[in-house]
């Protein structure tokens, strides 16, 4: 559908929709275009099962995008002042990061429990306080390693034996990081949990029905605090293909939204562990394809377009399977195919 709606706005500009996709899927095909789409796809993953967590309890976490941020300057910081052999420094670095994505996120969960705080509130202001916090910490004499003015202001380089080579070297250079199979064990860490233990039937029974739960004896707070924990240590996770791969530190060019893009892929993905990995393609796969369109004189717009129009679709479709589901239920339920009839009140002559 999305796809479709796409097409016609393409065709009301006068572009062509054939030579568009045509363009976008050689793109996606060629080998640097695919290694650099891999590497992506893996930081959205991350973000997407980050979100996820709290979504399957029925929670909205909005406060990814300040998490990751946040994990990568505190993992960066602690990176370049190691000497480990690079095993144990690796260890560091991601222990690191996703304590800091946890306490980021502890803080909302705290407000949650304690004080009854609507997570989304408090997550989108804390977005806003850690864009805040890491501009005062990039500064030369706190986090910052200084270097030639404001535009270049960031954390002192990780070293070498931090580095991530890259385990298979493609074509015109680009190369697809071993980092990036964080997002598999990400995967299989979420569906292990959430379908496989005690925890994950607390936390899913949470989701259906609170009250039921709670009913049951499942601690609500308990279940409530460890997600959000869970959700922001994962969180912490997403930036490290980036700062492990290409970025090699922290600095206001940090790749950023990924937070927003893992709710999006978490939508399209329907919370799965598999479905989230083919949301996670789609979009790395329009966003690498966009700036082929400027070859074509076509804003490369179009694809936040098809991205939002994507979601939108995906939101409807939900709706309209739940009707279909209750619908199918209440036919197949022998006594509930249609609401009982309800006597009225009779009125004029009648009631008289």
């Amino acid at each position: 559908l999305a796809a479709g709606a796409a097409s016609l706005i393409l065709a009301a500009t006068g572009a062509s929709p054939l030579a568009a996709a045509e363009a976008m899927v050689t793109n996606a095909l060629g080998g640097s275009s695919a290694a650099i789409m891999l590497n992506s796809a893996a930081a959205y993953y991350i973000s997407a099962v980050a979100v996820a967590f709290t979504f399957r309890l029925n929670l909205f976490n909005i406060g990814a995008e300040g998490q990751y941020r946040i994990a990568a300057l505190c993992a960066a910081a602690v990176g370049a002042e190691l000497t480990l052999p690079p095993i144990a420094g690796h260890a560091v670095v991601l222990l690191t990061a996703m304590a800091a994505g946890a306490i980021w996120a502890g803080i909302a969960a705290a407000l949650k429990v304690i004080k009854g705080v609507n997570e989304v509130i408090s997550t989108i202001a804390l977005n806003f306080i850690a864009i805040g916090l890491i501009s005062y910490l990039l500064v030369p004499g706190r986090l910052g390693a200084g270097g030639g003015g404001s535009n270049n202001l960031g954390t002192a380089p990780l070293p070498p034996s931090l580095r991530d080579p890259g385990f298979t070297t493609v074509a015109h250079g680009a190369t697809l990081y071993w980092s990036s199979l964080l997002a598999l064990a990400a995967g299989i860490a979420f569906y292990v949990l959430l379908e496989r233990t005690v925890f994950g039937f607390d936390l899913r029974a949470i989701g259906r029905s609170p009250d039921a739960a709670r009913f049951g004896g499942t601690s609500t707070a308990r279940v409530t605090v460890i997600t959000m924990l869970l959700s922001g240590a994962t969180a912490g996770l997403a930036g490290m293909p980036a700062l492990l791969g290409d970025a090699g530190g922290f600095s206001l060019s940090f790749p950023s939204g990924l937070g927003f893009i893992g709710i999006a892929v978490a939508l399209i993905g329907r919370n799965r562990a598999a479905g989230m990995a083919f949301g996670a393609l789609l979009f790395s796969f329009l966003d690498n394809s966009s700036n082929v369109l400027q070859l074509l004189d076509i804003s490369n717009e179009v694809v936040r377009i098809m991205e939002g129009l994507i979601v939108l679709a995906v939101v409807i479709a939900y709706e309209l399977s739940a009707r279909w589901r209750a619908r199918r239920e209440r036919q197949q339920t022998p006594g509930l195919a249609a609401p009982p009839a309800v006597a009225r009140p009779a009125r004029g002559k009648a009631a008289t």
